[in-house]
């Protein structure tokens, strides 16, 4: 997701391109619910043909419109860093009640199987004998969201907030491709920051199921050891990132790829998209080439909000053939060793996406240049 965890690619976009996070947040809050409305319709085609779009249409509607919807209403009105739990939480409750009212007609090739039912039985029977509330499988999800909530609306993420100036890289550097001035470096500390709000969440959900602590502590370790190349593969490319930016690698491809002219406008969404692709992290491809976007925006005279937040919505249509995320999903499932069909099968959906967004970029760079937020000053 473009906004993924509490907001955090938006807020490093805008902290690597120097725009304000909260335009960001809004502009790509223009783009992509209109591809999440579209997006189940989509997925329903691929997958079971049209004959099932026809059967299922209304609650496809629901489903993308309520999530489109949601997710525009959060990052435009509300506060971008609460989008996806937002847009999320505001689809699930839509089209659970939806299915309350309708029903599709049965379809007896969709029908369930004696053995799946069996399965369904046992694995009811399990958590009565272990004493699991049907209700306590929502409870992680419930809480982090009341909790991300709370601590975004009162901000606790600011409570012992520090702005340090870096010492001997802070105004040291002027980048005169687009701007004379001295190129700030500002370390914002924040000890309480939005993701402690993740770390509170789990500490109370697992008082409120009574998890031991043997198993919470154990949870913990399995999580490290899952997450550990992927937390030092996004450290790196952030430090990457600033490297190309305070060393001007950064701009000079920037006025690289805007050689290219107007075709920027068709390449820009690839750009994110490939920066995703390869760091499996929004947040990274964000670091990586957000203010190269900028800079060659620039020099085209186009709208820098609009292609910093296009990088961010590209990157969104990479994350599904990303090899991490790929592996990660896959090692849930039957599918472990089989990556490569699993990226194959994926490939040609992901380019077809990232093309419609480029499109969209097109209309709204020269044909509805009004939806772009203004950034004063």
């Amino acid at each position: 997701m473009a906004f993924g965890a509490l907001g955090v690619p938006v807020t490093v976009l805008g902290a690597v391109t120097g725009l304000p996070a909260t335009a960001l947040g809004a502009m790509i809050g223009r783009q992509l619910p209109l591809i999440a409305l579209f997006l189940p319709f989509y997925v329903m085609a691929v997958y079971g043909g049209m004959r099932s779009v026809r059967a299922i249409w209304p609650v496809l509607l629901v489903a993308g419109g309520s999530f489109a919807i949601s997710q525009f209403v959060a990052s435009n009105l509300l506060d971008y860093s609460l989008t996806d739990v937002l847009s999320s939480l505001g689809s699930l409750i839509a089209t659970l009640l939806f299915l309350q009212v309708w029903k599709p007609k049965p379809d007896p090739e969709f029908a369930i199987r004696s053995e799946t039912l069996e399965a369904e039985r046992e694995l009811t029977q399990a958590g009565a004998k272990a004493h699991i509330a049907p209700w306590q499988g929502w409870l992680p999800w419930l809480i982090v969201s009341a909790v991300v909530i709370v601590w975004t609306d009162l901000k606790v993420f600011t409570i012992g907030q520090q702005a340090i100036p870096w010492p001997g890289l802070h105004n040291a550097i002027s980048i005169t491709l687009y701007s004379g001035k001295p190129y700030a470096a500002v370390w914002t500390f924040q000890p309480l920051a939005t993701g402690t709000a993740i770390l509170v969440a789990c500490v109370i959900t697992a008082l409120v199921v009574r998890l031991a602590p043997s198993e919470f502590f154990g949870c913990i370790g399995k999580t490290l050891r899952q997450v550990r190349l992927a937390v030092v593969t996004v450290m790196l490319i952030i430090g990457l990132a600033y490297l190309m930016n305070y060393s001007g690698l950064a701009y000079t491809l920037g006025k690289a790829v805007a050689s290219t002219g107007y075709l920027f406008i068709l390449l820009s969404p690839f750009l994110g998209w490939v920066a995703v692709m390869l760091s499996g992290s929004d947040t990274s491809g964000n670091a990586l080439f957000g203010n190269l976007q900028v800079v060659a925006a620039r020099q085209l005279n186009l709208n820098p909000i609009l292609f910093a937040a296009t990088n961010s919505s590209g990157g969104v249509m990479g994350k599904m053939i990303s090899p991490q995320n790929i592996a990660t999903g896959v090692s849930v499932t039957n599918l472990r060793g089989k990556e490569g069909v699993v990226f194959a099968r994926t490939f040609w959906h992901s380019i077809i996406l990232t093309i419609l967004l480029a499109l969209l970029v097109i209309v709204q760079q020269f044909v509805i240049p009004w939806v772009i937020p203004t950034v004063h000053g």
